[in-house]
This record gives structure tokens, C-alpha cells and sequence, in this order.
């Protein structure tokens, strides 16, 4: 049966789909020694490489779910010849994992990483309303006018944020509820209201909550996860 090569890639659990076309644009990904148009199809018997290294089905290939508090500095990239501080070499993890989302190299807090391609765009797409809450300190004292202009919605990258929950903690702290992902979008949001992020920590994805030291690392728990598969269930399924 064929399959499409970024759903492959995915499969296999080289990377998600996302990267996996991002991949296929560079012309980084052959099939049979040839470089594929997007959504080429991968045969049973094709030789797929990445970058000249072979990819191969694993006929077990065990599902891997970490819940990790990323530090301030490292880069969420699986790239390790680009970005020497990059999240992979940080972990040291025994098989290839990929973090599903960003955290910016300033921010620090929660962050999934797995070899599981096909649960990336279900977490990640805004469509599908899942929550990630932060713990957020500003530059100067904030008051009802950000807290209601945060909540209602900022202009930023040529469009308006969707509503969200925000509740002040201190006179410079406030968490934030975002069901959106846009690129650096809380520092942003702050930008624009005159603000500057001082600090910036991820403490819930969902139903998972941030519950280990900086630096470390834990597993989903078996009821973390079929209560994440229970929320997954009516997303919107990824490319085909």
C-alpha cells in the first residue's frame, strides 16, 4: 500500500509531517535516489533517505511521550548542525524524538517531545481550541486595560488573537490561556501594548501539567494519556 512521503517520514517517527515537507521543499528527502514532489507516494520496497542516511520501518516501533521543562537557552530544534544549544542534543534521549511545537530560546517551561508524528497537528492546530496556559512576567507594572486588551484580543502579524483567558498574579505577573500558536505570540501581544517580557513559562499543554525540575524529563502516565487521546479524539486528523 502506498503511502504519501511526509506521512511516512511521520510514521516511521523521523520527524512530523510538517517537517517532513519542509524537508521535501529543501530537497533534502529522495525516494529511490530521486528527489519526490510534495505529496509523492512511497512504495512497499522504496528506498526513502534524508540527507543521504536510509529510513527504514521499524516493524515495533513503541510510541514515546515525554513531558519536558525546557530551560532557558535551548532551541527547539531537531537540526543539531545549525543550532549548537538545540533540544535534542540537551536531552540525550536513546532513540530519535522531535518536540511537538516551540518554545522560544528565551522562554523555558513545557514542551512534548515524541516519536509519534501523527499526534503533532492535533495538538498543534489553533482549529482545535487546546489549551496551553503560561505564567508570564512584564517589564513594568500592568493594570484592567492590559489584562482586558490581552483577554479581547491584540493586533499582531497583520491579524487579531483570538480571545483568551488572562488573570493578573502580581503587579508585573499574569497567567494567560492561549488556544492559538502564533510565532512569539504572548511577547508579541505584550510589545504592543508598550510591554516587555521579562519571563515567560509554559505550565500546562492540555491536561498535562509542568511537574518536573528544569532540565528533566518525565513519560506520560498512562492516564495523562488516554485522557490527551479522549481530548484528540474530535480534532481534525492530519494530512493524508
Amino acid at each position: 500500500m502506498a503511502t504519501r512521503i511526509n506521512k511516512y517520514l511521520s510514521e516511521v517517527g523521523y520527524c512530523s509531517r510538517r517537517a517532513a515537507d519542509r524537508l521535501i521543499e529543501k530537497g533534502k528527502v529522495t525516494i529511490n535516489g530521486k528527489i519526490p514532489e510534495m505529496g509523492s507516494e512511497v512504495e512497499e520496497g522504496d528506498q526513502v533517505e534524508v540527507e543521504g542516511q536510509r529510513i527504514e520501518k521499524s516493524t515495533k516501533q513503541k510510541n514515546i511521550y515525554l513531558a519536558f521543562n525546557k530551560p532557558v537557552g535551548i532551541v527547539c530544534t531537531t537540526d543539531r548542525r545549525v543550532e549548537r544549544d538545540n533540544i535534542i542534543d540537551f536531552i540525550k534521549y536513546h532513540t530519535r524524538i522531535f518536540p511537538i511545537g516551540r518554545l522560544d530560546k528565551l522562554s523555558e517551561g513545557l514542551i512534548f517531545l515524541t516519536n509519534d508524528g501523527d499526534i503533532v497537528n492535533k495538538i498543534l492546530r489553533a482549529r482545535n481550541n487546546h489549551e496551553k496556559e503560561y505564567i508570564v512576567c512584564v517589564n513594568r507594572q500592568i493594570n484592567k486595560d492590559f489584562i482586558q486588551s490581552m483577554t479581547n484580543g491584540v493586533e499582531i502579524l497583520d491579524t487579531i488573537t483570538k480571545n483568551c483567558f488572562v488573570k493578573q498574579l502580581g503587579p508585573k505577573k499574569f497567567k494567560i490561556i492561549l488556544t492559538q500558536g502564533l510565532n512569539r505570540q504572548i511577547r508579541r501581544m505584550c510589545e504592543s501594548l508598550g510591554y516587555r517580557v521579562q519571563s515567560l513559562k509554559r505550565v500546562r499543554i492540555m491536561n498535562i501539567k509542568l511537574d518536573v525540575p528544569t532540565g528533566k524529563y518525565r513519560e506520560f502516565t498512562k492516564e495523562e494519556l488516554l485522557k490527551l487521546n479522549r481530548l484528540l479524539k474530535n480534532s481534525s486528523k492530519t494530512f493524508d
